[in-house]
């Protein structure tokens, strides 16, 4: 542990070599001046997350820092965190006290939704300088000079009904990513029951449409063949624009940024079924750069459950809006956020979540149990109207079993056809191939090449491996 005393600021440089001692302050000074400062970021939760991460690094490399892996010793470490469980709460503690060991003198600044949310339980482990809330956490970069001298207070987390980051600047790329992520969008005015992420991240907000058509073009001219689009609530881009005089909405955006030159695809992130109108529908027909695969965010086949979770859409509307979808995009592959054992949720209402799974073919489902939120009206809900977790657990196993037989039937159809796919890497291949990625969200196994991670290649599929395709290489 470092000779702080954690209730009071951050302790500045001078300080800290101060308490170190003589024979290491000297080592510690030299060392400062042979090298730039380092600085490592961890980023906990989904994919605005990670863009916000790059574009904080990006921010202070240009500050005259150097990046260096999360796992590496670092004069800085920032950890990026998510809230949307209590397991990601968890989680994002194990990481914070994880960056104090690697280097128990570097300044450590948590930031993200459980930051914003608990903040003081962030403050009290031991070893934390700095908590940061969303309204400032892209601005990491200038307040460190601060920070460093002990000027700032250790909790700065403020009203985001009043202030929040939005990225300002456009970054190169994403360290470690073959595909691009790109926020074009931030926070929710939905606020469903069980839900938090409207308050750790406040009311939507888009970014201006030139800021993401110049960060695609700066993307795709560094050589990133797919672009992926998020957002806190992807659907609601442009309606806090009108007054300002954008018109557009998710489609009209999406019509933009597909002018942009160069061999590239674009891919949605989760989206909420309420959002799939006629004019994004459209997109998915008429240009195939526009991924055809969906995820959705669903959570339950049940319109009374829906109605309880306080969302925007029944079960027959996702019915009529999915089913129009394939007839015209026949080939579209859908994933979709499955909850089960929302609170009053019966074994017919669970029934209900399974027979849309069926139907719709969601091979892709990523089923999780419901998990009570403190502060939401969900969990406010009586015990006895509480679902156990035993059946909780048991539900969810269910749909994964129901999704599995979809998905081999969705693997089997494509065999023998021909597509092009993007190298991505990692994950688990048989040996001699490695991983790829199909426009309609298939995993693929190619044969491996040299230097081809981030490129295309066109192939055949033969075979299934696992929840992907094994396939040969065309000439």
């Amino acid at each position: 542990m470092r000779d702080r005393h954690v209730s009071s600021g951050a302790l500045s440089v001078s300080q800290v070599k101060a308490n170190m001692g003589a024979g290491v302050e000297s080592s510690f000074a030299a060392a400062c001046k042979s090298r730039a400062k380092r600085f490592g970021v961890t980023t906990l939760g989904c994919k605005v997350n990670t863009f916000e991460s790059e574009f904080i690094s990006h921010s202070l490399s240009a500050a005259g820092w150097e990046a260096v892996g999360n796992e590496e010793s670092a004069d800085l470490y920032i950890i990026n965190t998510c809230t949307v469980t209590g397991e990601a709460d968890r989680q994002a503690r194990q990481e914070v006290r994880r960056a104090i060991r690697r280097n128990p003198h570097a300044l450590v600044v948590v930031t993200g939704c459980y930051a914003q949310m608990n903040p003081q339980a962030c403050a009290k482990i031991p070893g934390v300088d700095l908590v940061l809330g969303n309204d400032r956490k892209l601005n990491i970069h200038r307040l460190l000079s601060d920070l460093e001298r002990g000027q700032l207070s250790k909790v700065m987390v403020g009203d985001l009904d009043q202030q929040v980051s939005l990225p300002d600047a456009l970054v190169s790329g994403l360290h470690g990513h073959t595909r691009a992520f790109v926020q074009v969008q931030q926070g929710c005015g939905q606020g469903c029951t069980f839900c938090i992420i409207h308050r750790a991240r406040g009311p939507s907000r888009s970014l201006p449409p030139e800021l993401i058509r110049r960060q695609v073009q700066r993307l795709v001219v560094n050589g990133y063949k797919e672009v992926v689009v998020c957002g806190i609530d992807l659907g609601s881009y442009g309606d806090d624009l009108v007054d300002s005089g954008h018109q557009q909405g998710l489609a009209g955006l999406l019509a933009d940024l597909l002018k942009t030159e160069g061999d590239f695809r674009i891919r949605l992130s989760s989206i909420d079924p309420a959002h799939i109108d006629d004019a994004l529908i459209g997109s998915l027909e008429s240009d195939p750069r526009l991924c055809r695969h969906l995820h959705l965010s669903l959570q339950s086949g049940s319109t009374l459950l829906l109605k309880r979770m306080k969302r925007r859409y029944s079960a027959e509307f996702v019915y009529e809006r999915i089913r129009t979808l394939r007839q015209r995009v026949p080939d579209l592959v859908l994933s979709a956020d499955i909850m089960v054992g929302f609170p009053t949720e019966t074994e017919e209402q669970f029934q209900d979540t399974e027979n849309m799974v069926r139907e719709l073919e969601i091979a892709f489902p990523h089923v999780f149990c419901y998990s009570e939120r403190v502060g939401t009206p969900a969990a406010r809900i009586p015990s006895r109207w509480q679902v156990p977790l035993a059946i909780r657990r048991q539900r969810a196993k269910r749909l994964r079993h129901k999704a599995s037989l979809i998905r081999t039937q969705l693997l089997r159809s494509r065999i023998g056809e021909v597509h092009r796919v993007l190298i991505e890497g990692g994950g688990k291949p048989p040996a001699g191939y490695q991983r790829a990625r199909a426009a309609d969200y298939l995993t693929v196994y190619a044969p491996a090449g040299v230097h081809e991670l981030g490129r295309w290649r066109q192939v055949r599929y033969e075979g299934i491996y696992g929840d992907g395709l094994i396939a040969r290489r065309m000439a």
